[in-house]
């Protein structure tokens, strides 16, 4: 089973957090994806932040989370807001 801290943007801590929220693979977090993976994240750790879903993003698309496309960066702002009670960032 590959680990999911091979993955880009992924290091040991958050790939903890991912399994807590029980995603266990890389294959789990493509198929639920970065929103979902975040909101479980968010259900159990309030401090997580836009960052981390940005990094959450990059490892679905395999590429580091600096690297996302303005358009990509502005929908998951949006999201965040909504998962965070509309927190400014």
């Amino acid at each position: 089973m590959e680990s999911l801290s091979k993955m880009q943007n992924i290091g040991d801590m958050l790939e903890q957090k991912l399994k807590e929220v029980g995603i266990e693979t890389p294959g789990d977090l493509k198929r639920i994806g970065s929103k979902e993976a975040f909101k479980r994240i968010r259900g159990i750790d309030t401090t997580a932040c836009i960052n981390m879903l940005y990094a959450l993003e990059g490892a679905v698309e395999g590429k580091r989370w600096h690297y996302l496309s303005e358009e990509k960066k502005q929908n998951l702002k949006e999201f965040y807001k909504t998962v965070c009670d509309g927190k400014d960032l």
